[in-house]
């Protein structure tokens, strides 16, 4: 899917962090004591919320989010890898056993730091995302914090002081219209964005819940400082300080401190090898919308990041060397050659690594080498939408 960099919010899923907070979390007032200044061993999360009436706003709304999570459940965008979806639902469970079974979780493939919930118990969460996350720790940050608008209903105050059903509609219509939703959610974002205060008492209930289910809480401080970086690639050092777009929120630097803050002696389990288990089958999928999103530098970094993990990752060589490929600035082309040749030397090197190398020997004019990999490729890769094209590479590179 392509996503177009030109669209005005197109650098706002990394400032936000918390675009995933214009989630619609719930509606009834009153905002019980969880995220307080209790101790972590003594809070108590409330109890299973009930459905409530009909005739009420809540219950309107309520009604809304269901039509909107019957789009969702027949959109192509939709990632329906049961594999997926039972570890999504495994980690909410772990958050918040006795919730969990209100909570439905949807991922989507949409190449953006983003998740949100809605009052009825439908969250979603997109693949930018859980491509930026390094373990299941990272994740329960995420997560923790989108149930931490959940359970302290924090979307009431926020649609009552819109009081325009024309706004609430166009919101509504956003979360279901995923293949628009990209290009206007930057927008959107400023209208439905929490206060402060929501968003800093979902920080502390997410820290909470993160820990008490046995996570360590340093790695929701690692998201903020990935993400920070990626941002500032782009946007400058006072990139995350300024709160721009989203003015009503707490700047990502703030609150990144606060994070480290309550995450200070704390000591639990990180997750990397479940995530990865979970997410393999996908993760491709996922890194070539990375690339189509065309931002190459804030990509670089995220590549950078994961390759300094695991300098072998042949998808995230691939990655690399593709986009060093695509952006053909000063080295750039001896970058690619080098990241895709150390990356078609990896078992499980991707078919598209083959592909690329022929193009970079064909702009080199090495007619054997381009050959060489070409062909390979479509041993591969013998079903590949482009395989005609490529035969057709190799038919003009014939002496």
């Amino acid at each position: 899917m392509m996503f177009d960099p030109r669209t005005p919010g197109r650098r706002a899923f990394l400032r936000s962090g918390c675009r995933h907070c214009m989630a619609l979390a719930a509606l009834a007032g009153g905002l019980p004591a969880l995220a307080g200044e209790a101790d972590d061993d003594q809070f108590e999360l409330p109890a299973r919320f009930k459905r409530p009436s009909a005739d009420s706003d809540e219950g309107g709304l309520w009604a809304m989010m269901d039509r909107e999570e019957q789009r969702i459940r027949r959109s192509p965008l939709t990632l329906r890898d049961a594999g997926l979806q039972d570890y999504l639902r495994g980690l909410i469970t772990r958050l918040v056993p006795e919730h969990a079974p209100d909570i439905r979780s949807y991922p989507v493939r949409m190449p953006l730091f983003n998740a949100m919930m809605a009052p009825n118990g439908m969250m979603i969460v997109w693949s930018g995302l859980l491509l930026r996350v390094e373990n299941e720790a990272q994740l329960a940050a995420i997560v923790g914090h989108e149930l931490g608008h959940y359970l302290e209903r924090h979307t009431v105050e926020q649609l009552r002081a819109q009081r325009d059903a024309a706004l609430v509609s166009q919101f509504v219509g956003l979360i279901g219209g995923l293949g628009a939703a990209a290009g206007q959610i930057g927008i959107m974002a400023g209208m439905f964005a929490y206060s402060r205060e929501h968003e800093a008492r979902a920080d502390r209930l997410g820290m909470r819940l993160m820990k008490h289910a046995g996570y360590d809480g340093h790695e929701a401080v690692a998201v903020w400082a990935n993400l920070l970086a990626e941002d500032r690639i782009t946007g400058g050092e006072d990139a995350g300080s300024r709160g721009d777009i989203f003015a009503t929120h707490p700047p990502t630097t703030e609150r990144r401190d606060e994070l480290r803050r309550m995450a200070e002696n704390s000591k639990g389990e990180l997750g990397a090898d479940s995530l990865r288990k979970a997410f393999a089958p996908l993760r491709f999928g996922w890194i070539q919308d990375e690339i189509k999103r065309g931002q190459y530098e804030e990509s670089l970094v995220l590549f950078d990041r994961i390759l300094k993990r695991d300098g072998q990752d042949a998808e995230a060589l691939y990655a690399r060397g593709e986009i060093y490929r695509l952006r053909d600035e000063g080295s750039d082309n001896m970058k690619a050659m080098d990241d895709l040749q150390h990356a078609s030397m990896q078992i499980k090197a991707p078919a598209e690594t083959f592909r690329s190398l022929g193009l970079l020997y064909q702009q080199r004019s090495d007619a054997p080498a381009a050959t060489a990999a070409f062909q390979k490729y479509l041993a591969v890769a013998p079903q590949a939408a482009d395989a005609g094209l490529v035969r057709g590479y190799l038919t003009d590179l014939k002496p």
